[in-house]
Order: C-alpha cells, then structure tokens, then sequence
C-alpha cells in the first residue's frame, strides 16, 4: 500500500467484498455508536468482507443540529472516529463524521465520509450538497466540499459521497435546486465504485425516489452504487433503512430491511439482479414507522412506559396499538377518564381496547373536577347551553390528569390526535394536545382508519370505533361532522393545501366547495399558534407539521 499524491492510498487489486451495515445510531452517544460499528466490523470480517460501509455522520448520529456548536461535541465525534479507526487492521470501513474545516473561512465543519484503514483515517470526502429544504437545515453548521477526490483500495477507485450528493438531478416542484453534480465530478476522476452513505428520513414514497435516483446514477455512469442509508428514530424524524446496492446497468442487486437495522455483503465483480423486489404496502410502512419512532424515542429519551388517555375512539385505540407493539403490553398505561357527555358505548369500547391489546386501565372521572372549573367560571347555569369554554374545560382536565400521572410515575404521555385535526386546530391547547410525544401528528384521519382496519383484521384490534360516527363526546349527541367536513374530503383538501402548497383558488378550480376550501383554509392558517405548542410529532408525510414546516403565526391571510 501507498500513498498517492492526492492524499489518497492504493493497494494492489484483488477481488473485493463489501458489507454494508444499516444500523441505527443515537445521537450524541459515542460509545454506543463506536460499539455498534466495532461489531460490525468483526462481523464483516468474519463474513470475509474487505470493506464495510456505515450512515451518514455515524459517530455522533443524524440530525446532531445545534450540538455541532459545541466544542466538546466535536471532540468526543473525533474520539469516536478515531477509536473505530483502531479495529480496521485487515479490513477497512466507510464512516460519517463531522471533520473540521481547517481554513479561516466558511463554516466551521464539513459533513464528511472517511474511509479508516490500518488503523488511522487514510481519505476524506467532504458532503458536496447541503439540504436546506423542509426538515434540513446543514448550510447552518456545514460548509460545502470544496474539492472532488476519488481514493484507492484493494485496486478499486472509490467515489466517497454522502447522501445528497446523488440527489443533483432530482426536481422539487419542478425545478433542480442545484447546478453542480458532484458524482459527475467523480465519474470525470475515474471512480469505478460509487458509494453513497446517507441518513435519509422516511416519508411516504421517499424509497420509491430513493431507487429511482441510485438508478440512475447508476446508469448515467455505468458505476455500481452502494447506498447505506441510515435507521432509526430521531425525535420527529423516522430512518427507514432500506439501503440498497446497483449494478452499473441499474439493477438493484440487494435491499436491506426497512426499519430495522440490517446487513449484508456483496462481491463487487458479482453484482447480479435481485430476482424479486419487496410488494409496498403503504398501511404496513406507516404502522412500521410508527412503531419504530415510538420505541426509539422512549429508548433514547430514556422512557420506559406509557400513559394514554383511552376515550374509546379510533384515534386513542390505535396509538395504544402502537404503543403495545413498540413497547409491549405491560408498559402501556391507559386512562379512562369520563365526563358527564361521556357515552356508555365509549367506555365499553375503551375496555374492549385494553382488554384485546392486554394493557393496564385505570379510571378517573372528572365530572366533579368539570363541574368545580363551571362553577368557579361562572358557567354552572344547567339551563345554559354548553359553550366551547365548556367543552374545553373537560379536555384541560383530563390532560391534567396525564400529565400529573407523567409526573408522579416518570411515565411518557402519548397524545392522540392526528393530523387531521391538528390542521385544523379541532383540539385543545393544554387538554388533549397535551403529552411528550404526538405519535399519530402526521396521521390523515382516513389514514387512522386504515391502520385500524388493518390491526382489527390482523386480530391485535377489536372493530370498536371503525363503525361509529367519530365523537369528542363534549356534549350530548356530539359528532365530529358537525364541526368539521366529512374527512374523506378534509384529507384531500388537507393534502392540497399543506402538503401540495396549492392555492384555495387552484383547489376550488379542481371541483371542491368554495364555502368549504375556504374555510378549511382559514381554520389551517389560524391554527398555527397552537400547532406550534404541540409536542413534537413523528413524521410519515411529505410535509408534517414541524421542524419541515414553518411558518409564522402573526401575519395576514392572504388567500
């Protein structure tokens, strides 16, 4: 082996294994990450690999935001690297980490990949392409590479880049946001292998672009691509996985598993087609997701069980249902806490949840807490008709009641509303809003009833509360369609505006209500100040409502 003038090392050709290994890192635990990378070396070298290629930013986990100003943070993220650096005697490994930027000028670190050999960081590629669109922000601590280098090992010419970097050719609402390629750059130096190691969070039909993108890659330089994609839970971000490698015709050779960490070796000179690629099923990834953020969150939060306020609607029955998969039944808490408008039919659904799902219930009615905030309030007239003020007093309480019960017993709350809802501002601040972690945030309404007909026909759910109209149960004989459009057409219209950025104009010209576009577009505008004190929310969609979404709260509507 030596080293060439470029910085760069080669070694004589031989026939090349590489592993890659799909695992799921925490954020800010070095010793955790290190120890997980040390295994998978052994493993690969075990497996006869000479090569084993990690995620993106591996030693310090993905997103790390602001702890990248941090000195000591930095510090401990070249530790880590260096500390993995030490196990790559007979075998080298491809790891993400944030490197310093040595000059005077720019921001302070890049986002790098290093390729560690015999012990010691032998070549570094710097990250090309910052995002800074929807939940990304790395131009805010990352300056972008200023160089292309291509390195050599076992005879091979690697291109090191790092997720967005094959993403140059991609269109965002019809327009490319970037003017450079840097796998051309690679291409241009002689890279014959392409290898992408990425933190890519999931959202619905993300994979599908992903794919797509590696294979074109592919064939646009007639080069494998080996993409190692991050998994995991990272607050409101979920990483499903699913690295892949392509031939240089564009063929997927192999997938790694979706929301699970995984691995796999390939021989480079080998690179034949998989024979069958993996059916999608949107309900199936969506409860995957689901569950995976709901476990790593309480697991890196440092949680162990739950409490959940159970109402016997939909909305609460699946989120235990998540809860109890992610979790196990004997963590999960629910809360039965009736009011005067509560229905029969709705407790006995609420038991029939717990029961079915085999979790713990206690009840704690708060008509004697409702009635003390009426009275105190002046509303305690039993003539007069039940105002909002009213209804949300019931909801306070009982978000009281969880978040005491949080407190006492260091459980975590899960709040149940979806994103139907939210949108529209139809819950309460401080009542059912209230909690550590909104698990169904992103969740369309039609969506909740989707996953719960799935649960009911996997028999993990009874039918209770598919059937029945949805109900607050605020007052006597409450339905939800008497505040809101029904919610197959709520959805779409939710979907247009939030997701699609359409204008009210553009959707009412597509066939919709104009009373109703309107309106559903004001109570989306008007709402935003409560969506921004909502507990942080996990991510499905193309666009949910947090760090991916920002808008201001005091300013005109303008539709």
């Amino acid at each position: 082996m030596g080293n060439n003038a470029d910085g760069s090392f080669s070694t004589a050709p031989y026939d090349m294994k590489i592993a890659i290994a799909q695992i799921n890192t925490t954020i800010g635990d070095f010793k955790g990450n290190a120890d997980k990378m040390l295994a998978e070396i052994a493993w690969a070298s075990r497996e006869g690999a000479q090569l084993v290629v990690f995620p993106e930013l591996t030693t310090c986990g993905y997103p790390p935001r602001d702890l990248l100003e941090k000195p000591l943070f930095i510090k401990r993220n070249l530790e880590c690297l260096e500390t993995v650096a030490k196990a790559t005697k007979d075998i080298a490994a491809v790891v993400g980490y944030a490197a310093p930027n040595e000059s005077q000028t720019g921001r302070g670190l890049y986002n790098a990949a290093g390729l560690l050999y015999e012990g010691r960081v032998v070549f570094t590629q710097e990250k090309s392409l910052l995002p800074e669109y929807d939940v990304f922000d790395e131009a805010r601590h990352f300056e972008p590479a200023r160089a292309h280098r291509v390195g050599e090992y076992r005879g091979k010419t690697l291109a090191l880049s790092l997720c967005e970097d094959i993403w140059s050719e991609y269109t965002f609402e019809g327009r490319r946001l970037y003017t450079s390629d840097p796998i051309q750059a690679f291409a241009n130096l002689g890279a014959e292998l392409i290898i992408n190691i990425a933190a890519s969070p999931y959202a619905l039909g993300k994979n599908a672009v992903r794919e797509m993108l590696a294979q074109n890659t592919a064939r646009r330089f007639a080069r494998p691509v080996l993409y190692c994609n991050l998994v995991g839970g990272n607050d409101e971000l979920i990483f499903d996985g699913q690295s892949m490698v392509v031939n240089a015709k564009g063929d997927i050779v192999r997938r790694a598993k979706s929301f699970e960490e995984d691995h796999f070796v390939v021989d480079t000179d080998h690179l034949m087609p998989a024979s069958t690629a993996p059916v999608t099923d949107e309900v199936d990834e969506v409860m995957r997701a689901l569950t995976l953020g709901v476990r790593d969150y309480m697991y890196k939060c440092g949680f162990t069980k739950v409490v959940i306020g159970l109402s016997g609607g939909i909305d609460s029955a699946v989120v235990a249902a998540i809860a109890v998969a992610a979790i196990g039944k004997e963590n999960v808490m629910g809360v039965l806490m009736p009011s005067p408008y509560t229905s029969e039919e709705s407790m006995r659904d609420a038991h029939d949840v717990a029961k079915h799902l085999g979790f713990q219930t206690r009840t704690i009615p708060i008509s004697t807490i409702y009635e003390s905030y009426r009275a105190t309030l002046g509303f305690a007239n039993p003539d007069a008709a039940i105002t909002v003020t009213e209804e949300n007093l019931q909801a306070r309480a009982r978000g009281n009641i969880l978040m005491a019960l949080s407190n006492a017993e260091g459980t975590l709350v899960l709040s149940t509303g979806n994103k139907s809802e939210l949108s529209v501002g139809y819950c309460t601040l401080y009542g059912d809003m209230a909690g550590g972690l909104a698990v169904i945030s992103d969740v369309p309404k039609t969506m909740v009833y989707k996953i719960a007909a799935r649960y009911r026909n996997e028999g993990l759910m009874p039918s209770c509360g598919i059937e029945k109209p949805p109900s607050a149960d605020l007052t006597p004989g409450h339905k939800d369609p008497d505040n809101l459009p029904p919610y197959e057409i709520l959805d779409r219209l939710l979907k247009l505006y939030v997701e699609e950025h359409m204008s009210s104009h553009a959707i009412i010209e597509l066939g919709f209500d104009e009373a109703t576009v309107k309106r559903v577009v004001r109570l989306v505008d008007q709402n935003e100040y409560k969506r921004r004190q909502a507990p942080p929310g996990l991510r499905v969609t193309s666009k949910a409502f947090g760090s991916g979404r920002r808008f201001p709260i005091a300013r005109r509507i303008f539709w």
